[in-house]
């Protein structure tokens, strides 16, 4: 099955609802246009059932096969929502909200999905039921997971669950997927050192704050170099530090520092938050000083399911002709929670030669909707043949 000529048809239709996304782009949960941009776009698809407000502004639409008598249900999910960036491409439908873009080509993922959906409203060449899913607030808000909270999967039946990321420096419409731990958990910590302030020239008279956050820099290093197994993925990156003296002359009372840690498996990530508070503990106790930490637990590590991860590479090898290996990517997902509900996997699709996600200048490829389309139409047809 290569691309399917009726996606391939409708490419620039689809291209045509990704820009005008792409001019509108809403952060977080605020996707209040898109959101009705895409249950306007289902209910005209025909789809038998579309539902919004899950997880406060998710959309979910329900396609029904020429026969259910399989009884399968598969989720086919997408994100919508953009990042906090001035965007910097000068291209014509570029962001009209100052200050948010989509740079991480939700705004592709969205219209792929909904051109997927759209054929597949049209051929229903299926025996099962489908759900499209999508998904706000995925660039840190959590949506995936409010989704689920609200109980998505279980009103709607969902068995397996499939979502799809642009990747660029990839070659456009090839694909790469990996089993097990796909990205990392993605947990955060403030910490606010408190000391002793006084004057710089008589630091004996001191308990220094800025000192003893140095100190807690260079140990945190050891919880990747000294305490996770060697073959284990690990980043304890601090990216901030932040003390209340602006002076040349004045060790300050506190130094608040700021940063991140990265693991992909339960259990390093267990390791890690135990050491951290270990280490800072320790380390501003032999200084004579007081830690205040909070430590926040973002996405989980986002793990593909064996099974399903073979059988979504061999539909991307039917589009592309292969499917390679991906690397690990030490950032975040909030697809994790839906993985961690369902069996299911995602999948990278390639952007081609663009700048990297997250930055001013990326743009989503157009180029490579008829693969994406095509995958998760694949998805659908070759996992519920119709009978």
């Amino acid at each position: 099955m290569p691309v399917k000529n009726r996606l391939a048809e409708m490419q620039d239709e689809i291209a045509a609802w990704r820009r005008d996304i792409h001019e509108h782009p809403e952060i977080l949960f605020e996707t209040h246009r898109t959101s009705a941009l895409v249950a306007e776009k289902l209910r005209a698809f025909g789809c038998d059932e579309v539902v919004t407000g899950i997880g406060r502004t998710g959309v979910v639409g329900v396609i029904r096969g020429k026969s259910t008598g399989s009884g399968k249900v598969i989720g086919l999910r997408a994100d919508m929502d953009a990042l906090p960036i001035e965007e910097a491409t000068g291209l014509d439908y570029a962001s009209k909200t100052p200050g948010a873009m989509h740079a991480c080509g939700h705004d592709g993922h969205t219209a792929m999905l909904l051109g997927a959906a759209k054929y597949l409203s049209e051929t229903r060449n299926f025996d099962g039921t489908v759900v499209v899913i999508f998904q706000p607030a995925e660039e840190g808000g959590g949506g995936g997971r409010e989704m689920c909270a609200d109980g998505m999967m279980d009103r709607f039946g969902v068995q397996e669950v499939y979502g799809m990321h642009n990747w660029p420096g990839r070659p456009v419409g090839s694909f790469a997927i990996r089993p097990g731990p796909f990205f990392a958990a993605t947990d955060q910590f403030e910490v606010v050192i408190k000391g002793k302030g006084g004057h710089a020239a008589k630091p004996h008279e001191t308990i220094d704050p800025v000192v003893t956050s140095a100190q807690v820099v260079s140990m945190l290093q050891t919880i990747a170099s000294r305490n996770a197994d060697p073959v284990e993925q690990i980043v304890v990156s601090v990216t901030s530090i932040e003390s209340d003296s602006k002076a040349f002359n004045v060790i300050p009372q506190q130094v608040m520092i700021r940063g991140t840690i990265r693991t992909l498996t339960v259990e390093m990530r267990a390791l890690a938050e135990t050491r951290f508070h270990q280490v800072v503990e320790q380390a501003c106790a032999a200084m004579g000083a007081t830690p205040e930490i909070t430590y926040f637990k973002g996405y989980p590590p986002m793990i593909n399911h064996d099974a399903q991860t073979d059988f979504a590479a061999e539909v991307a090898r039917s589009i592309s002709g292969q499917c390679d290996e991906a690397p690990l990517i030490m950032g975040g997902e909030d697809f994790a929670y839906m993985l961690e509900e369902r069996p299911g996997a995602y999948i990278l699709v390639g952007n081609g030669d663009t700048a990297m996600v997250h930055h001013p200048e990326y743009n989503f490829n157009d180029e490579a909707i008829p693969a994406g389309c095509s995958w998760w139409a694949g998805i659908v047809e070759q996992r519920m043949p119709a009978a």
